[in-house]
């Protein structure tokens, strides 16, 4: 039974992702900030540990924990929605903290692991706002597209080693806590300049039809992308993802 470690289990896609490799009979490492035990089925082949990947402590307490894995599904993020101007720099540092350099800091741990086993693959779950331009997620964008960047270049520096790294980029879902993050970081403070631009933003959020992507959709782009050496090296999840894919 492979060993998965997947960061950012609490809710989401996280949470389905965690589930979907335990249904295939993976053993999983599913981390939270704060780890519940009462959020995934019980089993032996499941430990929920605590990951803050912003700490490089608790990343190294992690990795000597989890022993050896076969892959990991880099899923630990958070939202912000704002215009530029009303978001603070803490906020935005925060941000690239977990979305970006979180990503990173974990990638690189595990990495000297899987180049001695010459095997292993990296999952990094990112967003479809990184295909189109967006209003008041100028931040939040360029944080995942930094690490759409940041894959596609490591894969190459990885093939050698026998390594894979892919992409998982989904669209927009309803059942991710990205809405409740983001209206905490960014305090509803959206300046008055910017208040239709936002009143337009939000209307159609909320118009939006139910072609959207769902959990499920996300956490089957991430078994392909973890299992399917000839999965493409971006995956788009969720039907809103797809067609927004296409048509870039």
């Amino acid at each position: 039974m492979k060993p998965v470690l997947i960061p950012g289990c609490s809710s989401g896609f996280g949470l389905e992702i965690a589930r979907h490799f335990l249904h295939r009979g993976w053993n999983v490492i599913a981390t939270m900030r704060t780890p519940r035990q009462d959020l995934l089925p019980p089993s032996p082949q499941l430990r929920v540990v605590p990951l803050d990947v912003t700490d490089p402590h608790s990343i190294r307490q992690l990795i000597d924990a989890a022993g050896p894995i076969d892959a990991l599904v880099n899923n630990a993020g958070i939202g912000l929605l704002n215009a530029l101007e009303g978001i603070p720099m803490d906020a935005a540092r925060e941000l690239f903290e977990t979305n970006t350099l979180g990503t990173i800091a974990m990638t690189r741990a595990v990495l000297p692991q899987f180049r001695a086993r010459r095997a292993g693959v990296v999952v990094n779950v990112t967003s479809s706002v990184t295909q189109r331009p967006l209003h008041l997620l100028s931040v939040y964008t360029a944080s995942k597209a930094a690490v759409n960047a940041f894959t596609e270049s490591l894969a190459l520096e990885l093939e050698p080693f026998g390594i894979r790294a892919r992409l998982v980029i989904p669209g927009r879902s309803p059942e991710t806590a990205f809405g409740a993050n983001a209206r905490a970081r960014m305090g509803m403070d959206i300046p008055e300049a910017y208040a239709a631009v936002a009143a337009k933003v939000f209307a159609g959020i909320q118009q939006a039809d139910g072609d959207l992507t769902r959990s499920s959709d996300v956490a089957e782009a991430v078994w392909r992308a973890a299992t399917d050496p000839s999965c493409p090296m971006r995956l788009p999840a969720g039907a809103d993802a797809v067609a927004w894919a296409k048509a870039s």
